[in-house]
Protein backbone atom coordinates (compact mmCIF):
# COMPACT_ATOMS: atom_id res chain seq x y z
CA UNK A 1 0.00 0.00 0.00
CA UNK A 2 1.49 3.40 -0.93
CA UNK A 3 1.90 6.21 1.44
CA UNK A 4 -1.63 7.99 0.68
CA UNK A 5 -3.30 4.81 1.24
CA UNK A 6 -2.23 4.22 4.40
CA UNK A 7 -2.95 8.00 4.96
CA UNK A 8 -6.40 7.71 3.50
CA UNK A 9 -6.95 4.28 5.65
CA UNK A 10 -5.98 5.59 8.88
CA UNK A 11 -7.85 8.88 8.16
CA UNK A 12 -10.91 6.96 7.40
CA UNK A 13 -10.52 4.39 10.73
CA UNK A 14 -10.32 7.38 12.56
CA UNK A 15 -13.32 9.71 10.90
CA UNK A 16 -15.86 6.60 11.21
CA UNK A 17 -15.08 5.51 14.73
CA UNK A 18 -15.04 9.68 15.87
CA UNK A 19 -19.67 9.96 15.45
CA UNK A 20 -20.07 7.61 18.23
CA UNK A 21 -18.36 10.32 20.64
CA UNK A 22 -19.59 13.18 18.88
CA UNK A 23 -23.34 12.00 18.88
CA UNK A 24 -22.83 11.26 22.53
CA UNK A 25 -22.48 15.33 23.14
CA UNK A 26 -24.60 16.65 20.74
CA UNK A 27 -27.54 14.59 22.20
CA UNK A 28 -27.27 16.20 25.63
CA UNK A 29 -28.34 19.29 24.32
CA UNK A 30 -30.41 18.31 21.38
CA UNK A 31 -33.25 16.25 20.10
CA UNK A 32 -31.77 13.08 18.29
CA UNK A 33 -33.83 13.83 15.57
CA UNK A 34 -32.32 17.39 15.11
CA UNK A 35 -28.86 16.08 15.31
CA UNK A 36 -30.24 13.69 12.42
CA UNK A 37 -31.73 16.37 10.33
CA UNK A 38 -28.56 18.62 11.05
CA UNK A 39 -25.84 16.12 9.69
CA UNK A 40 -28.02 15.39 7.00
CA UNK A 41 -29.14 18.66 5.50
CA UNK A 42 -25.68 20.16 5.92
CA UNK A 43 -23.76 17.02 4.36
CA UNK A 44 -26.03 17.19 1.44
CA UNK A 45 -25.50 20.93 0.82
CA UNK A 46 -21.49 20.24 0.82
CA UNK A 47 -21.80 17.18 -1.70
CA UNK A 48 -24.71 18.31 -3.84
CA UNK A 49 -22.74 20.74 -6.36
CA UNK A 50 -19.59 18.11 -6.69
CA UNK A 51 -22.72 15.56 -7.57
CA UNK A 52 -24.05 17.83 -9.45
CA UNK A 53 -20.71 18.99 -11.52
CA UNK A 54 -20.08 14.98 -12.10
CA UNK A 55 -23.72 14.37 -13.51
CA UNK A 56 -23.83 11.40 -10.79
CA UNK A 57 -27.30 12.70 -9.34
CA UNK A 58 -29.90 12.06 -11.53
CA UNK A 59 -29.49 8.57 -12.99
CA UNK A 60 -30.04 7.86 -9.04
CA UNK A 61 -33.56 9.20 -8.43
CA UNK A 62 -34.83 7.66 -11.20
CA UNK A 63 -34.56 4.55 -9.31
CA UNK A 64 -36.57 5.70 -6.44
CA UNK A 65 -37.61 3.27 -5.16
CA UNK A 66 -34.85 0.90 -3.93
CA UNK A 67 -32.83 4.55 -2.97
CA UNK A 68 -36.11 5.46 -0.97
CA UNK A 69 -35.68 1.79 0.73
CA UNK A 70 -31.88 2.29 0.88
CA UNK A 71 -32.22 5.43 2.88
CA UNK A 72 -34.71 4.33 5.72
CA UNK A 73 -32.38 1.31 6.14
CA UNK A 74 -29.20 3.20 6.07
CA UNK A 75 -29.49 6.45 7.17
CA UNK A 76 -33.06 7.32 8.30
CA UNK A 77 -33.51 4.76 10.60
CA UNK A 78 -30.16 4.07 12.39
CA UNK A 79 -28.89 8.13 12.26
CA UNK A 80 -32.12 8.81 14.78
CA UNK A 81 -31.85 5.14 16.40
CA UNK A 82 -28.08 5.80 16.94
CA UNK A 83 -29.00 9.43 18.78
CA UNK A 84 -31.50 7.90 20.89
CA UNK A 85 -29.41 5.20 22.34
CA UNK A 86 -26.41 7.32 23.22
CA UNK A 87 -29.19 9.36 25.81
CA UNK A 88 -28.80 6.66 28.01
CA UNK A 89 -25.80 4.11 26.63
CA UNK A 90 -22.19 4.99 26.62
CA UNK A 91 -20.99 5.85 23.29
CA UNK A 92 -17.95 3.42 23.05
CA UNK A 93 -20.87 0.73 24.02
CA UNK A 94 -22.73 1.49 21.21
CA UNK A 95 -20.00 1.37 18.96
CA UNK A 96 -19.03 -1.67 19.93
CA UNK A 97 -22.56 -2.95 19.72
CA UNK A 98 -22.90 -2.00 15.90
CA UNK A 99 -20.01 -4.00 15.42
CA UNK A 100 -21.70 -6.78 15.22
CA UNK A 101 -23.37 -5.81 11.31
CA UNK A 102 -21.51 -7.82 9.64
CA UNK A 103 -22.58 -10.83 11.41
CA UNK A 104 -26.54 -9.57 10.96
CA UNK A 105 -25.47 -8.88 6.99
CA UNK A 106 -24.55 -12.82 7.23
CA UNK A 107 -27.03 -14.32 8.12
CA UNK A 108 -29.70 -12.24 5.97
CA UNK A 109 -27.60 -13.16 2.60
CA UNK A 110 -27.07 -16.52 3.59
CA UNK A 111 -31.02 -16.78 4.42
CA UNK A 112 -31.68 -15.08 1.29
CA UNK A 113 -29.73 -18.15 -0.53
CA UNK A 114 -26.67 -15.89 -2.17
CA UNK A 115 -24.41 -17.53 0.26
CA UNK A 116 -23.64 -20.65 2.55
CA UNK A 117 -22.75 -21.16 6.22
CA UNK A 118 -19.01 -23.19 6.31
CA UNK A 119 -17.07 -24.19 9.48
CA UNK A 120 -15.13 -21.04 9.79
CA UNK A 121 -18.47 -18.48 9.02
CA UNK A 122 -20.69 -20.66 11.76
CA UNK A 123 -17.59 -20.27 14.31
CA UNK A 124 -17.48 -16.60 13.37
CA UNK A 125 -20.67 -16.05 13.98
CA UNK A 126 -21.42 -17.52 17.24
CA UNK A 127 -17.85 -16.22 19.08
CA UNK A 128 -19.26 -12.80 17.66
CA UNK A 129 -22.41 -13.00 19.15
CA UNK A 130 -21.02 -14.48 22.42
CA UNK A 131 -19.00 -10.87 22.34
CA UNK A 132 -22.25 -8.67 21.86
CA UNK A 133 -23.95 -10.95 24.42
CA UNK A 134 -21.21 -10.55 27.20
CA UNK A 135 -21.06 -6.75 26.52
CA UNK A 136 -24.93 -6.83 26.95
CA UNK A 137 -24.78 -8.87 30.00
CA UNK A 138 -21.83 -7.52 32.15
CA UNK A 139 -22.30 -3.20 31.29
CA UNK A 140 -25.81 -2.23 29.67
CA UNK A 141 -28.68 -1.39 32.21
CA UNK A 142 -31.03 -3.90 30.90
CA UNK A 143 -34.19 -1.67 32.67
CA UNK A 144 -33.89 0.20 29.11
CA UNK A 145 -35.03 -2.06 26.74
CA UNK A 146 -35.47 1.06 24.13
CA UNK A 147 -31.96 1.59 24.18
CA UNK A 148 -31.00 -1.80 23.00
CA UNK A 149 -33.94 -1.78 20.60
CA UNK A 150 -32.91 1.36 18.71
CA UNK A 151 -29.49 -0.39 18.11
CA UNK A 152 -30.84 -3.75 17.07
CA UNK A 153 -32.62 -2.30 14.74
CA UNK A 154 -29.66 -0.45 13.25
CA UNK A 155 -27.50 -3.05 13.13
CA UNK A 156 -30.30 -4.35 11.11
CA UNK A 157 -30.36 -1.39 9.01
CA UNK A 158 -26.74 -1.36 8.13
CA UNK A 159 -26.84 -4.92 7.12
CA UNK A 160 -29.62 -4.30 4.79
CA UNK A 161 -28.54 -1.25 3.39
CA UNK A 162 -25.92 -3.02 1.12
CA UNK A 163 -28.26 -5.38 0.07
CA UNK A 164 -30.04 -3.24 -1.46
CA UNK A 165 -27.34 -1.50 -2.96
CA UNK A 166 -25.83 -4.88 -4.31
CA UNK A 167 -29.16 -5.87 -5.89
CA UNK A 168 -30.73 -2.20 -7.37
CA UNK A 169 -27.87 0.46 -7.25
CA UNK A 170 -24.55 -1.21 -7.69
CA UNK A 171 -24.10 0.27 -10.79
CA UNK A 172 -24.90 4.03 -10.16
CA UNK A 173 -22.31 6.76 -9.17
CA UNK A 174 -21.83 6.02 -5.58
CA UNK A 175 -21.37 9.83 -4.71
CA UNK A 176 -24.92 9.99 -6.27
CA UNK A 177 -26.42 7.61 -3.99
CA UNK A 178 -24.70 9.27 -1.11
CA UNK A 179 -25.86 12.36 -2.26
CA UNK A 180 -29.47 11.70 -3.09
CA UNK A 181 -29.82 9.41 0.07
CA UNK A 182 -28.53 12.84 2.35
CA UNK A 183 -31.64 14.59 0.36
CA UNK A 184 -34.28 12.45 0.86
CA UNK A 185 -33.29 11.73 4.58
CA UNK A 186 -32.94 15.80 5.16
CA UNK A 187 -36.82 16.15 3.75
CA UNK A 188 -38.03 13.15 6.29
CA UNK A 189 -36.55 14.43 9.12
CA UNK A 190 -37.05 17.86 8.77
CA UNK A 191 -40.62 18.16 10.20
CA UNK A 192 -40.17 16.34 12.64
CA UNK A 193 -37.06 18.55 13.78
CA UNK A 194 -39.10 21.58 13.41
CA UNK A 195 -41.32 20.13 15.96
CA UNK A 196 -38.08 19.86 18.33
CA UNK A 197 -36.05 22.62 17.57
CA UNK A 198 -33.28 23.63 20.42
CA UNK A 199 -34.53 26.46 22.31
CA UNK A 200 -30.26 27.58 22.86
CA UNK A 201 -27.55 25.95 20.61
CA UNK A 202 -25.19 25.25 23.60
CA UNK A 203 -21.03 25.78 22.21
CA UNK A 204 -20.34 21.84 22.52
CA UNK A 205 -23.31 20.26 20.75
CA UNK A 206 -23.41 22.82 18.39
CA UNK A 207 -19.87 21.81 16.96
CA UNK A 208 -20.29 18.60 17.24
CA UNK A 209 -23.12 18.60 14.71
CA UNK A 210 -21.08 20.58 12.56
CA UNK A 211 -18.32 17.86 12.86
CA UNK A 212 -20.67 15.30 12.28
CA UNK A 213 -22.11 17.04 8.89
CA UNK A 214 -18.46 18.35 7.56
CA UNK A 215 -16.27 16.05 8.71
CA UNK A 216 -18.07 12.85 9.33
CA UNK A 217 -20.20 12.92 6.57
CA UNK A 218 -19.39 15.16 3.61
CA UNK A 219 -15.48 14.59 4.43
CA UNK A 220 -15.80 11.60 5.08
CA UNK A 221 -17.46 10.28 2.19
CA UNK A 222 -15.37 11.73 -0.55
CA UNK A 223 -12.47 10.18 1.55
CA UNK A 224 -13.66 6.82 0.87
CA UNK A 225 -14.31 7.35 -2.47
CA UNK A 226 -10.36 8.12 -2.90
CA UNK A 227 -9.14 5.44 -0.13
CA UNK A 228 -11.42 2.42 -2.98
CA UNK A 229 -9.78 3.98 -5.66
CA UNK A 230 -6.47 4.35 -4.09
CA UNK A 231 -6.21 0.81 -2.04
CA UNK A 232 -8.82 -1.06 -3.83
CA UNK A 233 -12.08 -1.96 -2.27
CA UNK A 234 -11.01 -5.43 -0.12
CA UNK A 235 -8.62 -3.35 1.89
CA UNK A 236 -10.51 -0.30 1.90
CA UNK A 237 -12.98 -2.46 3.93
CA UNK A 238 -11.24 -3.50 6.69
CA UNK A 239 -12.01 -0.10 8.41
CA UNK A 240 -14.79 -1.77 9.87
CA UNK A 241 -13.04 -3.43 11.94
CA UNK A 242 -10.89 -0.10 12.93
CA UNK A 243 -13.55 1.87 13.91
CA UNK A 244 -15.40 0.24 17.01
CA UNK A 245 -11.25 0.66 18.50
CA UNK A 246 -11.08 4.18 18.01
CA UNK A 247 -14.59 4.68 19.37
CA UNK A 248 -13.97 3.12 22.68
CA UNK A 249 -10.62 5.08 23.06
CA UNK A 250 -12.46 8.11 22.63
CA UNK A 251 -15.28 7.65 24.39
CA UNK A 252 -12.83 6.23 27.39
CA UNK A 253 -10.23 9.26 27.01
CA UNK A 254 -12.24 11.96 25.85
CA UNK A 255 -15.88 11.68 27.82
CA UNK A 256 -14.58 9.96 30.59
CA UNK A 257 -16.52 6.87 30.27
CA UNK A 258 -14.81 3.48 32.11
CA UNK A 259 -13.58 0.88 30.30
CA UNK A 260 -15.90 -2.35 31.38
CA UNK A 261 -14.90 -5.75 32.09
CA UNK A 262 -17.62 -5.97 29.07
CA UNK A 263 -15.67 -3.95 26.36
CA UNK A 264 -12.12 -6.39 27.36
CA UNK A 265 -13.80 -9.32 26.82
CA UNK A 266 -16.58 -8.36 24.03
CA UNK A 267 -14.43 -6.40 22.19
CA UNK A 268 -11.79 -8.64 20.90
CA UNK A 269 -14.53 -11.76 20.66
CA UNK A 270 -16.85 -9.19 18.42
CA UNK A 271 -14.30 -8.11 15.95
CA UNK A 272 -12.51 -11.42 15.67
CA UNK A 273 -16.13 -13.40 15.06
CA UNK A 274 -16.86 -10.29 12.59
CA UNK A 275 -13.85 -11.37 10.78
CA UNK A 276 -14.50 -14.84 10.72
CA UNK A 277 -18.20 -14.72 10.04
CA UNK A 278 -17.50 -12.57 6.97
CA UNK A 279 -14.91 -14.02 5.59
CA UNK A 280 -15.90 -15.41 1.95
CA UNK A 281 -17.30 -19.27 2.26
CA UNK A 282 -14.62 -21.82 0.58
CA UNK A 283 -17.73 -23.64 -0.64
CA UNK A 284 -19.68 -21.07 -2.98
CA UNK A 285 -23.09 -21.62 -4.45
CA UNK A 286 -23.40 -22.17 -8.16
CA UNK A 287 -25.66 -19.45 -8.56
CA UNK A 288 -25.24 -16.92 -6.10
CA UNK A 289 -27.15 -13.69 -6.96
CA UNK A 290 -25.08 -11.56 -5.52
CA UNK A 291 -22.13 -11.08 -2.96
CA UNK A 292 -21.59 -10.73 0.98
CA UNK A 293 -22.52 -7.54 2.30
CA UNK A 294 -19.62 -7.65 4.37
CA UNK A 295 -17.62 -9.11 1.10
CA UNK A 296 -15.24 -6.36 -0.48
CA UNK A 297 -17.89 -5.78 -3.66
CA UNK A 298 -20.74 -4.72 -1.15
CA UNK A 299 -19.21 -3.42 1.23
CA UNK A 300 -18.00 -1.01 -0.87
CA UNK A 301 -21.59 0.46 -1.22
CA UNK A 302 -21.86 1.04 2.97
CA UNK A 303 -21.37 4.42 3.80
CA UNK A 304 -20.68 4.18 7.22
CA UNK A 305 -21.99 6.27 9.76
Amino acid sequence: MTRRGWALFLAMGLIWGVPYAMIRIAVEDFDPVVVAFARTLLGALVLLPIALYTNALAPVFRRWRPLLLYTVAEIVGPWFFIGYAETTLHSSTVGLLIAATPLIAVVLVTKLGHDRFDRRRLTGLLIGFAGVATLVGLDIDLSSPAALGAIALTTIGYAVGPIVINRSLADLPPLGVVTASLIIAAVVYAPFAALRRPTSYPADATLSVLGLALICTAAAFLLFFALISEVGPARATVITYINPAVAIVLGVAALGEPLTAGMAIGFPLVILGSILGTARSREKPEEALCTTPAAPEAAVQLPER
